[in-house]
């Protein structure tokens, strides 16, 4: 992937992402807040980061335990398959930055060593797109608590979509730069 695709679907997805909270503001609640204990969300994100990162692990190199490929792809689907049964709450948040982790190294080996400081509005927002994920992943309930805060008024749910269509925006114009 370039540089200029990294940013472009970045920023399109952003404005995507944004423009339906923007848009629709409060009737997002109900769908919003229901995600984090759902249990096809989880299925679906969780299950996709597992099938990413399993297939990473399945391509290990020497230098990366790849002699441990096998053993290391049977200890992961295990703890994968075993989270559904063991640890079943909020599994659509640990899935979501799961997926968001496995991205950032995307997008992140796109912008590595490339000339332009534009660059640099991607690998922010990919920067603080690991942390929060980070934090989200060890404290998925503070998703939950995230969203009760955002839906308190009338406002919050615009202004959170009108930031990412504006962040979005932004790096699609910034795409065109390079």
């Amino acid at each position: 992937m370039t540089l200029f695709q990294a940013t472009l679907y970045t920023g399109i997805i952003l404005l995507v992402f944004g423009g339906h909270y923007f848009w629709h503001g409060m009737k997002t609640a109900k769908s919003t807040q229901a995600f984090p204990r759902s249990q096809v969300a989880a299925f679906v994100l969780l299950g996709a980061a597992a099938a990413w990162f399993l297939y990473k692990v399945l391509h290990l190199g020497p230098a990366d335990f790849g002699q441990y490929k096998n053993i290391l792809f049977i200890i992961f689907l295990v703890t994968a398959l075993g989270s559904f049964y063991y640890v079943p709450d909020f599994l659509a948040v640990r899935g979501l930055a799961a997926l968001i982790l496995m991205t950032a190294g995307v997008l992140l080996d796109a912008a590595y060593m490339q000339l332009p400081q534009a660059r640099l509005f991607l690998v922010t927002f990919v920067y603080v797109a690991i942390v929060v994920s980070l934090i989200l992943g060890a404290n998925p309930y503070k998703l939950r608590d995230f969203f009760e805060w955002l839906y308190k008024t009338e406002r919050r749910p615009k202004l959170f979509g009108g930031a990412f269509v504006a962040y979005g925006l932004l790096l699609i114009g910034v795409a065109f730069t390079y």
